[in-house]
């Protein structure tokens, strides 16, 4: 989960010597000023010195500014900066995606078949028979991901043609991880209606609909309002995709402290989009007793709505519950002296979390992790593949919690989650989505 309106990330490239330790000298400075490395990639070896590329992430241009002043105070050591590229922006040049032919047209044979008058037919077995698209056209393969550009990352309302990078990322993964066709939507509009009124009249082109980036709290009235009057998936990711991935990293965690999670008393910290959708996860999982904080008492009171318990301040919930889960994008929220000795604690948002990791653990917990590693791609392919598979009208939480713990069942042992390009992660999740939706299709015929 981001927060920051001015996360950056550059490439910087740095000469060091061929000597052991100086790389690490490099390290360190780039972690004394607060920078986080990604990528380190060898770019040249000289006779006495290697050339790299090392890709910083920032929480903003200060503190860039700051990585590079203690880069250069490096030079008497013999390390150089030669170099800044900004590696993600080359990245989209072009975009991401682009729509590709499936069968060639090659003589007029072909023609008349794909074309006309040979399509005529195909037209016609799908008027006698709707659902025959779903065999005949890309329709039953094809995701609609769409946005407003309310809540873009931590970005927030930044509009949907700055989120249209987002949206092709997502379009990108749908097809590298489970063979799905997705179609970045933009809608220059926040009227709830207005967007209602518009998926409705374009969802016959999709055999799923993937909210994204959609603000709260317009964001609970669209989806719940699309789920019931479209007879085909929707699933707002921001709520339930994270939902998911954040179950199953509660349940890995609970587990490597031995601890009942659905007995536990869980807290969460935030209830917005996310935060609500993670509390429903919860009590679908079968958690008896979830609470809840946040400084809206409109989010309180939708908490209180569906079964959990609203209590008043977080230092409240700290002295409560067993495990915590804090989703605000606020870095240091949560006070060292709260930890309670055992307590599990996750703290998700990123790139600076509610409270550090290894300052959780030295106040007692039992286990504390940030959101690093807590992402949604570890969810969304794989349900809705599951769900087209499957043919099902709509995603349910039965088929969220079974996408969880196939998440939770693939994690090695010392992981919060898998790694999220793991292809067998993407298909233990489709098949168990799937056996549900058919499961529950059965039972409905």
């Amino acid at each position: 989960m981001s927060s920051n309106s001015k996360n950056i990330t550059q490439t910087l490239m740095v000469e060091t010597p061929a000597i052991p330790g100086k790389l690490g000298k490099v390290a360190t400075a780039i972690g004394l000023a607060g920078g986080d490395i990604g990528e380190v990639a060898t770019v040249q070896f000289g006779p006495t010195w290697t050339m790299r590329n090392i890709t910083v992430h920032c929480i903003d241009e200060e503190q860039f500014e700051q990585v590079l002043a203690s880069i250069e105070a490096l030079q008497s050591e013999g390390i150089k900066l030669h170099g800044i590229s900004d590696q993600v922006l080359r990245a989209h040049e072009g975009g991401k995606i682009h729509m590709q032919r499936r069968v060639d047209i090659r003589s007029l044979s072909d023609l008349r078949q794909v074309y006309t008058p040979g399509v005529a037919n195909v037209c016609q077995v799908i008027q006698e028979d709707p659902e025959k698209a779903r065999i005949y056209t890309s329709i039953g393969n094809t995701v609609a991901i769409v946005t407003d550009g309310t809540a873009i990352l931590g970005l927030g309302d930044i509009g949907p043609v700055a989120g249209m990078p987002v949206m092709e990322g997502k379009s990108v993964l749908f097809n590298q991880l489970v063979g799905i066709s997705g179609v970045p939507i933009l809608l220059d509009t926040k009227d709830p209606e207005e967007i209602i009124r518009t998926v409705k009249n374009i969802a016959p082109t999709f055999g799923g609909i993937l909210l994204e980036d959609i603000g709260s709290p317009h964001c609970f009235e669209i989806e719940e309002r699309l789920k019931e009057e479209l007879s085909i998936p929707v699933m707002h990711d921001d709520q339930h995709g994270t939902a998911v991935v954040t179950l199953a990293a509660t349940i890995t965690a609970s587990k490597s402290v031995n601890m009942d999670l659905k007995s536990a008393k869980v807290g969460q910290i935030g209830l917005g989009a996310a935060g609500l959708a993670i509390a429903k996860m919860l009590m679908a999982y079968g958690v008896e007793q979830v609470y809840g904080v946040d400084k809206s008492q409109e989010a309180k009171e939708r908490l209180t709505s569906i079964g959990g318990h609203s209590l008043d301040s977080i230092e409240e919930l700290m002295e409560t519950c067993d495990i915590i889960i804090a989703t605000t994008g606020v870095p240091g929220l949560i006070r060292k002296e709260w930890v309670r000795s055992g307590q599990v604690i996750l703290a998700l948002s990123n790139p600076k979390p509610e409270i550090e990791p290894e300052v959780a653990l030295e106040a007692g917990a039992a286990f504390a992790a940030d959101g690093r590693s807590v992402n949604n791609i570890l969810g969304f392919p794989g349900i809705f593949r599951g769900a087209l598979n499957a043919q099902a009208k709509d995603i349910t939480h039965k088929m969220l919690v079974a996408a969880a713990e196939a998440i939770a069942a693939t994690t090695k042992n010392g992981n919060l989650v898998p790694h999220p390009l793991d292809p067998n992660v993407h298909e233990a999740v489709t098949k168990a989505v799937e056996e549900v939706a058919t499961q529950l299709n059965n039972n409905i015929r």
